[in-house]
């Protein structure tokens, strides 16, 4: 909820100055910087720090360690969505490289799998954070599985996501193709991916127990993005829900 409260007011809400006062502030993390933003975010500020800070609580003494490392996270993900917001404000039309190098991290994935380890226990190390933390491939991988079956949804779905242009368009104007050939080669990038998640199984065997969440977590993007932009418009997960949690099995 709160990458979904930051990803909304950096692409559509706030202004440009907005924008970075609100990463200024993020990156301070105390309750100080409240004062640089306008009301409205004030509001969001507080509740972000009391919300680390009730799970900084909730967890292990010996594990505060692992909300330190959630907190670097998003803070790494604020300053991806200023970013992008840059990027806006100046119309400035990145390569597809660029591009994906940005958008593999803002899609905020990776931060997720770093939340994911959070309250692991014994299973986690301060070493397995400092791994993560410095995002392998396997959480860009992660992350460019999601951005790229977003991207695919919300330009067959004929609306583009509100922010800077998706990778296809990017791919289109750089390569000068149509739509389905860049398309093509973003279902074959996908499919590189999707090999890496695989091969880290092999390559990361201290690192297993937080392997295994990420592809999990992965293997969950064709949920929300395997036909329509489940995420933005969850009324497309309705029957999916329905049929797990409230109609009856037959038997």
């Amino acid at each position: 909820m709160l990458i979904s409260l930051m990803d909304d007011t950096y692409d559509s809400h706030a202004t440009i100055e907005e924008c970075r006062l609100l990463n200024a502030a993020i990156q301070r993390w105390d309750e100080s910087a409240t004062s640089l933003l306008p009301n409205y975010l004030q509001r969001f500020y507080i509740e972000l720090l009391r919300i680390f800070n009730e799970h900084k609580r909730e967890v292990a003494i010996r594990d505060t360690y692992h909300v330190a490392y959630a907190r670097k996270a998003f803070q790494d993900l604020s300053a991806y969505y200023l970013q992008e917001a840059e990027w806006l404000h100046q119309n400035h039309k990145p390569s597809f490289k660029d591009h994906m190098s940005l958008s593999a991290m803002s899609i905020g994935s990776p931060t997720l799998c770093i939340g994911l380890m959070v309250g692991m226990g014994d299973l986690v190390t301060r070493e397995s954070f400092e791994w993560a933390a410095g995002y392998p491939n396997v959480t860009i991988s992660c992350g460019k599985i999601a951005c790229l079956m977003d991207d695919i949804v919300a330009f067959k779905g004929g609306k583009a996501k509100g922010d800077i242009a998706t990778s296809i368009e990017c791919y289109m104007v750089e390569h000068r193709v149509t739509s389905a050939v860049a398309i093509s080669k973003i279902l074959s990038l996908l499919e590189d991916d999707w090999k890496t998640l695989n091969q880290a199984l092999f390559q990361h065997h201290a690192q297993l127990p937080m392997v295994r969440r990420i592809i999990n977590f992965a293997n969950s993007m064709p949920l929300f993005y395997a036909e329509k932009d489940a995420y933005t418009f969850n009324i497309h997960l309705k029957d999916t829900v329905e049929s797990l949690f409230v109609e009856t099995i037959p038997m």
